[in-house]
């Protein structure tokens, strides 16, 4: 089954983001298919490469960028929310002539189109937060 993940809380806002990456690990260790995960609203945030969590926390980034980096799973982050909250990637920097770039390399900025792509192409979308 091919499930794509829309997540739309913020790391800093409790554990919804931390589950949406537990669930897509869950379900590639079933043997099932990420498509993409697509961080809306809030939910941008969790792509961050600014982010500092407390040491009695763990860092709610790493789960995300391990599923890219060794499951090949998509991260995208919605343009227009990323833009909002001051999330830019290098091309994004460079357009705005910003100095560099906020947010993780394993994250890309994208058009709500990803998302509705993401949705015909899986049999499952499946939200977190809202």
């Amino acid at each position: 089954m091919i499930y794509s993940l829309l997540v739309m809380s913020s790391p800093a806002s409790g554990y919804t983001a931390d589950t949406a990456a537990r669930f897509a690990r869950a379900v590639i260790s079933a043997g099932h298919t990420i498509h993409r995960v697509f961080f809306l609203d809030a939910g941008t945030d969790t792509g961050s490469s600014n982010a500092v969590f407390p040491q009695d926390e763990s860092d709610r980034l790493q789960h995300w960028v391990e599923l890219a980096e060794d499951d090949g799973v998509e991260l995208v982050l919605c343009i227009s929310s990323a833009l909002r909250r001051g999330m830019l990637d290098d091309s994004e920097a460079a357009r705005y002539e910003k100095r560099s770039a906020t947010v993780h390399p394993a994250f890309t900025i994208a058009g709500l189109g990803q998302l509705v792509d993401a949705s015909a192409c899986s049999d499952r979308l499946v939200t977190f937060g809202g």
